[in-house]
Order: C-alpha cells, then sequence, then structure tokens
C-alpha cells in the first residue's frame, strides 16, 4: 500500500485504479498517467478569488439544473460514460472550480467526463501546467469553456471551443477589474470583475 508520496515512482504511468489505493495526505493529479504534485495549501489572494468566483456562480445557479463544485473534487477525463474501467482511466484533475450540467457524469467520487466549464487559478507554482498541460487535456476532453483568472495581476482570460473543438480566446487582451465577463455556457450570466477581483 502506497502511503508516502515518496513511494511512486516518478517515470511510472499510473491510472485511476492506482490513485484510488493511495493513501496519503499529499493532493495530487493525475495526467496522462503522470503524477502530479499539487502545490502547497493556495495563498489568501488565491483562496479570495477562489471563494468569489464559486459564490457568484453557485447564486446564479440555485434553481437550474447545473452545479458548480470547488476543488478539491475529482474529474475524470477524458470518459466516454461507461466506456472505461479505473485501469485504463489514466487522467483525474482538480480544477479550482467546476460546471457541471449533465448530472449522469456526477457520482461520490467527482465527475466522470468533461465539465462544461473550467475556471483555474494561477499560482506561481501551478501557471505552466495551468497554461500548458491543462489547456490541452481541457480542449481534447471538450470542456466547453475555460477561464485562467490571475490573482496577483487581477486578469481573466476565457478560451472557447470553437466548431472544430479547438480552444479560441473570446479576445486577445484579458477581462479586468471594471469590466464584465461573459459566460458562453450561460448567456445570460455577466460576471462583474469588481466583485471577483476585491481589494
Amino acid at each position: 500500500m502506497i502511503t508516502n508520496i515518496n513511494q511512486l515512482d516518478p517515470d511510472k504511468r499510473y491510472t485511476y485504479a492506482d490513485y484510488l489505493t493511495w493513501r496519503f495526505e499529499d493532493v495530487v493529479e493525475l495526467i496522462r498517467g503522470k503524477v502530479f504534485k499539487m502545490s502547497p495549501a493556495p495563498g489568501t489572494s488565491h483562496q479570495q478569488l477562489s471563494g468569489n468566483l464559486f459564490s457568484i456562480v453557485h447564486r446564479y445557479l440555485k434553481g437550474r439544473p447545473c452545479q458548480v463544485f470547488a476543488a478539491p473534487f475529482d474529474v475524470r477525463l477524458p470518459l466516454p460514460p461507461g466506456r472505461q474501467t479505473a485501469k485504463q482511466i489514466d487522467t483525474v484533475v482538480q480544477p479550482d472550480i467546476s460546471i457541471i450540467c449533465d448530472p449522469q457524469k456526477l457520482d461520490e467520487r467527482g465527475c466522470q467526463g468533461a465539465p462544461d466549464w473550467i475556471i483555474e487559478i494561477l499560482s506561481k507554482s501551478t501557471a505552466s501546467k495551468d497554461l500548458t498541460e491543462k489547456y490541452t487535456l481541457y480542449e481534447n476532453a471538450g470542456v466547453q469553456e475555460y477561464w485562467v483568472a490571475h490573482p496577483h495581476e487581477g486578469t481573466l482570460l476565457i478560451y472557447r471551443l470553437d466548431e472544430n473543438g479547438r480552444y479560441q480566446l473570446l479576445r486577445q487582451t484579458p477581462f479586468v477589474k471594471g469590466e464584465k465577463a461573459p459566460s458562453g455556457v450561460f448567456p445570460d450570466l455577466e460576471i462583474n470583475l469588481d466583485e471577483v477581483f476585491e481589494e
């Protein structure tokens, strides 16, 4: 039994079945079978930003069929329902915020398949992964909308899948305080970034 993250072989490829047997406190992600240790406890600015976004989306979704979840929350990707077993799944991520509109994707272990909308909040230790590995992963898995928020710069990038299944920036310049960020998944939702990026 694996009880310490240091027992894992960094060169080995693991599956979700392996992941379920690990008994250590460190939070990790599996991306194409490779283990990525999550950063230490997020900083205050990260948590404030996450809390603000979560509460705005949660309030908007009240009475609607979609649900929002904050990390830690396992998202298994990519996963056509019913086609892959735990021994075949090799990608489990912990997005900061996940919005899921298909209740069949939800179970007691988290989400099995692509959320409709994912929000990641950058930190120094995760920025590269969020903008490269996770960007490609979410795009290939079919996550319709991917937001990347930078707490220290107070900026937000919005990516949406086009008709060819490729992410396109909603606009080349980031959204900033004083603006409203429009959701593609929910056309009637615009998020006031003054409420998101508080002083």
